[in-house]
């Protein structure tokens, strides 16, 4: 309570209620009041020199590294950090610098970020086989043996999954990683909507490569992620390009380069030096509070929140909620999608609770949380269906949806972090009752529109 009240009090201020933590972090007033007395107290420059601004900068970003990997716990001589915009660059990186080509493959699971989707395109384009792992049950779960199967040891490459679905919630097993490296594997372990509650020890769980957006960690800076990347791993990409800070020598009449030997070869540009050692702020802050104590905290309330939302009736008796994913808490994170139904059981569509959720001060998120696989699993929709060659053409969100035989563009995504409380699920279900618990909805003025 003290926490909420002291560092995040522009919550209850404004009235407002948050729910979309999976979308991004809350920043202390700590780590704002830190960020504009360093800026305020100090001089710094482009780290790519000597000079005393430079070297103020460089400090502070090789600071920033070296937090990084004590945080997870990861030697500095088996990984590296490369700092990237966010998470999405970091998988990036990986996809246009992996060496696939006929004989290898990349192996992704159904419930993937889209940021993670993307490398297959990279893999194709080369050659490579692309194989994808469904999802089965209720829980949207990854098929184990499906999964262990699809690792053909005759075709080493790539695995590519979340430790913790953004869609669901759903916290995949880690002993994938060693399981796949096994079978001469590099595993890609996207981290983004895991870390923000849960320690992640890279000593313990070996990734080759481990995307991380810091603003859903702590909600400040934006605009800073990294990829922490197995050296080993690291120096087997094969970068399609250079940039400044990448390389110790260049020639333009010459026609040649030579990259830096180090993770710098991968920082295109000038780093983002102002922003970049809010991460070490931010990570002194989530050390300070605890991140077992933050996990304890958010695994009691979605709990709470999960045994709330199931018990919820219409007055004929029909289930209030249709939940996708785990309905109780055994390998599951603070991530909850769901749809609201009708007495007559229709869903509701959540666009038009998008629009009813804003105006009561209450941020949720709604859509397909860019994981489409999850969402077809969750929504039941037909191979055959998705394979449709109209799927290419310039339609309406209507028109998918009519053709997908969708009554709904999406979920209801609610997710909890190290300020929520109680009181912000009491205002939440208070809301979702008050508003379409035995009522119909109503649509006047919902115009659709296409989101990922």
């Amino acid at each position: 309570m003290g926490l909420r009240a002291g560092e995040y009090s522009y919550l209850d201020e404004r009235g407002h209620v948050y729910l979309d933590y999976t979308g991004s972090g809350l920043p202390s007033r700590h780590q704002l009041r830190a960020h504009a007395e360093r800026v305020a107290g100090g001089c710094f420059g482009n780290p790519h020199s000597e000079n005393p601004t430079s070297l103020a900068a460089t400090a502070l970003v090789e600071r920033a590294r070296a937090a990084i990997l004590s945080f997870f716990n990861a030697p500095s001589d088996e990984y590296a950090v490369i700092f990237t915009a966010n998470a999405t660059g970091a998988c990036r990186l990986v996809g246009e610098a992996y060496p696939f080509g006929p004989g290898t493959r990349l192996v992704l699971t159904s419930d993937n970020h889209n940021s993670v989707n993307g490398i297959r395109e990279y893999a194709r384009t080369r050659g490579a086989a692309v194989t994808t792992v469904g999802l089965v049950g209720p829980e949207l779960r990854v098929d184990d043996g499906e999964l262990l199967a699809a690792l053909d040891s005759r075709t080493p490459g790539l695995l590519a999954f979340p430790a913790q679905s953004n869609f669901t919630g759903v916290r995949h097993p880690l002993r994938w990683v060693a399981e796949a490296r096994d079978r001469g594997y590099d595993v890609l372990l996207d981290a983004a909507a895991f870390v923000p509650t849960n320690r992640l020890d890279l000593s313990v769980v070996q990734p080759d490569f481990v995307p991380v957006s810091w603003y859903k960690v702590f909600g400040y800076p934006t605009g800073v992620g990294c990829l922490i990347a197995r050296r080993e791993a690291l120096a087997r990409l094969v970068r399609p390009w250079f940039a400044g800070g990448t390389i110790k020598a260049v020639s333009a009449l010459g026609n040649w380069h030579v990259l830096n030997e180090d993770e710098t070869a991968f920082e295109d540009g000038t780093l983002n030096f102002h922003s970049i050692p809010d991460v070490e702020v931010g990570l002194s802050w989530i050390a300070a509070i605890g991140i077992e104590a933050i996990h304890s905290h958010v695994t009691a309330l979605t709990g709470a929140l999960l045994t709330r939302l199931q018990a919820l009736r219409h007055r004929n008796g029909v289930p209030f909620v249709q939940l996708y994913g785990p309905a109780t808490m055994r390998d599951r994170g603070a991530t909850v999608a769901f749809n609201f139904r009708t007495p007559s059981g229709d869903v509701v569509d959540e666009r038009e609770v998008a629009r009813a959720a804003s105006a009561a001060g209450i941020s949720l998120r709604t859509g397909c949380f860019c994981n489409p696989g999850a969402g077809e699993r969750a929504f039941s929709i037909d191979e055959d269906l998705l394979a449709g060659p109209y799927f290419h053409a310039d339609l309406t969100l209507d028109d998918y949806l009519h053709a997908l035989g969708l009554p709904s563009g999406g979920a209801i995504r609610v997710s909890l972090g190290l300020a929520s409380n109680l009181t912000d699920i009491d205002r939440f279900l208070d809301f979702a009752t008050t508003t379409y618990l035995n009522r119909e909805p109503d649509y006047a003025g919902l115009a659709p529109r296409l989101r990922c």
